[in-house]
C-alpha cells in the first residue's frame, strides 16, 4: 500500500469569518478518506494562536479550548523542515519539537488572515505545497476594490463602484456619503472591502441606511466598497483548476431576504439554491467563461467560487466577486456545483490535493539563482 499523504487541515481564524470557517472544516475532514491521508488538525483561535490536539475542532466550535488539553503548534518558514513544530515550555524557556512533518497543508480560512494572501505568503516560506491561490491570486481575489479594477482591465463588466477608507468615514462622513450618492441611485450596498459570508454588509435605500452601513463596514475593514444595487439574479459558478482551469454548471441563489445575507446562509439556512440554473444556454456558457478568465486574470490556482449578477429585465452580466477560498459547509454551493456536474465531496477534495502538489511541483521548476549567461 502506498504511504499515506500527510495532510495539515487548517481552521478558524482571526477573521469575522471564524465560525463559517470551523462549518467548512468539518466538512472537508469527514470527506478526506482516513485510508489515503494522514490527517492533522490545527486550529486557530480568535486571538491567533494555533492549536492542536485530540477533539480540536469539535473543542473549537464548542467555543471550549480554555483549560483543554490542547497543544500550542507553528509553521515556521523554513524551506528545510516542512513540519508541524510544538511549543514546549512556553511561560518559561520556550523550545520547538517536532509533531509531525507535512505534505500538502488545506487552509479552510475564510476572509482576513487566511483568505487573503497572508497564510499563503507563510507557506510559500516555508516551501509547502497547499490547496488554493498563491499570494497574489489570494490577495486580489480578497479586496473587492482591487478586484473589481482588475476585471475592468480585463473588459469584464461590474458594477460601479467606489472605495473609501475608514479614516474619511469618521473624518467626514457627509463627504463619503456624497461620493456614495454619486455611485447611482439607491439602493446602493456598502461592504468591507477584505470580507467574505456577508459579513458587514448593508443594504442601503436611503441616507439614513448608508450612514449606517458604512460606520457598520468600518468596524471590520479600513476599506470599504460601496456599489450600485441591480435587480438581479444571483448565479454562482465553482472554477476548479491551475493553468487549465474548468467551470462547473451555474447555481442560483434564491435568497430569502433583500440579500444572500449571513444570516440566509448560516443561521436559519432560508435561502434556497437551484442547481442549475433555469438560463438560456448562452447566458449559462457567457458566465462560465467570465468566471474563467476571471480566476486566470487573478492567476488563481486550486479553486474559487465566482459571483455574478443577471439583471432582470435587461439579461445583462455583471460579475460580483471571486471566492478563492469558497465555503465547504453542507449547504455550501462551491462542492455542491461540482457535485451537480459529476464530481463528488469526495472527489472533489482529492482533487484540490492533486492541485496543490501540482502547482508545488511547478514552483520548484523555478530557478531562484541569477545564471549570468556566457
Amino acid at each position: 500500500m502506498d504511504k499515506k499523504l500527510r495532510i495539515a487541515v487548517l481552521f478558524g481564524g482571526r477573521s469575522g469569518e471564524h465560525e463559517v470557517s470551523l462549518m467548512s472544516a468539518k466538512s472537508v475532514v469527514s470527506a478526506l478518506d482516513p485510508d489515503k491521508y494522514e490527517i492533522t488538525q490545527i486550529g486557530i483561535s480568535k486571538d491567533g494562536v494555533w492549536l492542536t490536539g485530540e477533539n480540536i475542532l469539535e473543542e473549537m466550535s464548542k467555543d471550549q479550548i480554555e483549560n483543554k488539553d490542547l497543544n500550542q503548534v507553528v509553521i515556521i518558514p523554513d524551506q528545510y523542515h516542512n513540519r508541524i513544530w510544538e511549543i514546549q515550555n512556553i511561560k518559561s524557556t520556550p523550545s520547538l519539537f517536532p509533531v509531525t512533518n507535512v505534505d500538502v497543508v488545506f487552509p479552510v480560512l475564510h476572509g482576513t488572515f487566511g483568505e487573503d494572501g497572508t497564510i499563503q505568503g507563510l507557506l510559500e516560506l516555508a516551501d509547502l505545497a497547499y490547496v488554493g491561490a498563491g499570494v497574489t491570486g489570494s490577495a486580489v481575489g480578497m479586496d473587492k476594490g482591487i478586484f473589481k479594477d482588475v476585471m475592468r482591465a480585463n473588459n469584464i463588466p461590474t458594477t460601479p463602484s467606489v472605495i473609501v477608507l475608514r479614516g474619511e468615514i469618521h473624518k467626514n462622513i457627509e463627504n463619503v456619503i456624497n461620493q456614495a450618492e454619486a455611485v447611482g441611485p439607491y439602493p446602493l450596498f456598502v461592504k468591507p472591502a477584505n470580507l467574505g459570508s456577508s459579513v458587514g454588509i448593508t443594504k442601503c435605500n436611503n441616507k439614513a441606511d448608508l450612514g449606517e452601513g458604512l460606520m457598520e463596514a468600518a468596524i471590520y475593514d479600513r476599506r470599504v466598497l460601496i456599489e450600485r444595487g441591480v435587480n438581479a439574479r444571483e448565479i454562482e459558478v465553482s472554477v476548479l483548476g491551475n493553468d487549465v482551469p474548468m467551470a462547473s454548471v451555474p447555481g442560483e441563489v434564491l435568497p430569502s431576504r433583500e440579500f444572500y445575507s449571513y444570516e440566509s446562509k448560516y443561521i436559519d439556512g432560508t435561502s434556497g439554491l437551484r442547481i442549475p440554473a433555469p438560463l438560456p444556454a448562452r447566458i449559462s456558457e457567457n458566465i462560465q467563461q467570465m468566471a474563467i478568465t476571471a480566476y486566470k486574470a487573478i492567476d488563481c490556482a486550486g479553486m474559487a467560487r465566482v459571483d455574478f449578477f443577471v439583471e432582470k429585465g435587461t439579461d445583462d452580466i455583471y460579475l460580483n466577486e471571486i471566492n478563492t477560498i469558497p465555503g465547504f459547509t453542507s449547504i455550501s454551493m462551491y462542492p455542491k456545483l461540482w457535485e451537480a456536474s459529476g464530481l463528488s465531496f469526495p472527489q472533489l477534495v482529492d482533487r484540490l490535493v492533486e492541485l496543490a502538489i501540482e502547482r508545488k511541483n511547478d514552483r520548484d521548476n523555478t530557478e531562484r539563482n541569477f545564471r549570468r549567461l556566457p
